[in-house]
């Protein structure tokens, strides 16, 4: 077991530059299945979900190299299993994935139910409404989907969904790249890792346009060729480390960013007090003295996003005055983290869809635990802002989307070491 040790106290300064965005290299990786020939990706975050993903595909057939600064390398000419590993499917979310580009491929897959973070229901079944439009015959157990090619064989077609889904929009984009005939997803999401994806596979020779508003249109085309391709810097990574900053204090220039990307969140920190200016392709991020009081909803993109409820909260709680933080994505995401804040000194109370955050001027360090990935950072971040020593637990749930955070918070002045028991 591993845990985080954290002496609150310290302002932040210096720079950090932001890894490869976790959620567009979680469906990018996936989709390297729909090419013949090998895709060099740069810009790689080396989390566990990313090295969980690269074992899945070398388990089916791939020829898989990893370099230094974030580049891999894939070949999937040779994969010919539809079956991935279960027992990695099920250790992270995102192996859904799998289910797409393996049925545009190959006509059929076999794909365990994935596992990941549990701090909410979350349904696939916006996907397998894309799939079976698609022609696809699916058969779901307690632990499988089985997708095969429908008696009327697989084709595009009009998708539209029932609520906005960014994993349902990324895998019927995959599902359908390699069908004969065009398929329109309508409501479809709009986040930047969508744009990504699309931008990627139309770089191996995909016909895709349309990707990030809300209807997307995919040619189908014979094949996709290898390339290179540069992955977008994470959105949600830049956010939390802003957010630290806003909560511990400091001065920090956060390099490797995409700023249009961040406006949902610098609007709101800029409302709570904090300083912010945008460059080119970097933000500096300045937090000095006591932040205010905000209200917050989380939406699709480009909304506030449901990824960065946690990390906000949490300024909310050393915040002057009365926050309401309202999420519309996952109700229940709430628990994963209020009570562990609140352990803290915080004081949140929920009610529905709704926490009222009375800002205190201070937390008090605590023996706290990690139930999903994005509570785990704000539970870093309280940390950091907290008086006295925060011991945050269950930090595999962190390191599934944080690359190297501790040497990166450490680099900017922070008192955080992980330590083994």
């Amino acid at each position: 077991m591993a845990r985080y040790k954290i002496v609150g106290g310290n302002r932040l300064s210096g720079e950090v530059t932001i890894s490869g965005a976790k959620n567009a290299a979680v469906a990018i990786l996936p989709a390297t299945i729909l090419v013949r020939g090998k895709c060099r990706i740069e810009n790689v975050p080396d989390i566990s979900d990313v090295r969980i993903l690269l074992d899945i595909l070398k388990d089916l057939g791939a020829s898989v190299s990893r370099e230094e600064g974030g580049v891999v390398e894939i070949d999937c000419t040779n994969v010919t299993s539809t079956h991935p590993n279960p027992e990695l499917v099920r250790k992270m979310r995102a192996s859904y994935y799998l289910m797409g580009s393996l049925l545009s491929r190959f006509g059929k897959a076999n794909v365990a139910l994935p596992g990941g973070c549990n701090f909410a229901s979350r349904p696939i079944d916006q996907h397998i409404k894309g799939f079976m439009a698609l022609g696809a015959s699916v058969e779901e157990t307690e632990d499988y989907v089985n997708l095969t090619e429908g008696p009327m064989g697989l084709h595009g077609n009009r998708v539209s969904l029932d609520v906005v889904s960014v994993g349902a929009t990324m895998n019927i984009i995959m599902a359908a790249c390699l069908l004969p005939g065009r398929t329109i997803i309508e409501n479809a999401a709009k986040e930047p890792h969508i744009v990504d994806l699309a931008n990627f596979l139309n770089t191996m020779g995909a016909n895709i346009s349309g990707a990030g508003t809300d209807t997307v249109k995919i040619r189908g085309v014979e094949s996709l060729r290898g390339g290179t391709y540069a992955i977008i810097p994470d959105q949600i990574e830049a956010g939390t480390y802003m957010a630290a900053v806003a909560a511990a204090g400091g001065n920090v220039l956060v390099r490797n960013v995409i700023p249009k990307h961040m406006d949902c969140i610098t609007s709101k920190l800029s409302e709570m007090g904090v300083q912010i200016f945008n460059y080119d392709d970097s933000i500096r991020v300045i937090s000095e003295g006591r932040l205010r009081c905000a209200t917050v909803k989380t939406r699709p993109y480009p909304g506030f996003p449901t990824d960065m409820q946690a990390q906000i909260c949490v300024c909310m709680t050393i915040a002057s005055g009365l926050s309401k933080l309202t999420e519309s994505v996952y109700e229940t995401r709430f628990f994963g983290y209020c009570s562990e804040l609140a352990n803290m000194g915080a004081d949140i109370s929920i009610s529905g869809k709704t926490a009222n955050v009375n800002g205190r001027k201070k937390l008090h360090g605590a023996m706290v635990c990690a139930r999903d990935l994005r509570a785990g950072a704000a539970l870093v971040i309280a940390g950091l802002a907290a008086e006295g020593t925060t011991y945050v637990g269950n930090i595999g749930y962190v390191e599934r989307g944080y690359e190297r955070i501790v040497e990166k918070l450490t680099a900017l002045g922070a008192d955080i070491q992980r330590i083994e028991d």
